[in-house]
């Protein structure tokens, strides 16, 4: 449990990263808030596919995809909100 969410997070420093240089839209957060809600995403989407029965690829490319697309979202929503 502990070990997964750790490796979770350390996916999610790497997705949430990407996925700030792939969602910019003109209101940046930063690096630093970028690699937050990465983590926070990559948990997310780690959730959200594990209740949808399982990840779109196996191993490590798969858990990069699943961090990648919940932090990709999770960016979309803050920023949505931020505008607002």
């Amino acid at each position: 449990m502990l070990g997964g969410l750790i490796w979770w997070c350390i996916v999610g420093l790497i997705a949430g990263w990407l996925a700030g240089k792939v969602t910019k839209g003109g209101v940046g957060f930063g690096m630093l808030m970028d690699i937050v809600i990465g983590i926070v995403g990559a948990i997310i989407g780690g959730w959200i596919f594990g209740r949808l029965g399982g990840f779109p690829f196996s191993g490590m490319l798969g858990t990069i995809v699943v961090a990648f697309a919940g932090a990709v979202i999770l960016l979309g929503l803050v920023r949505l909100v931020k505008k607002a």
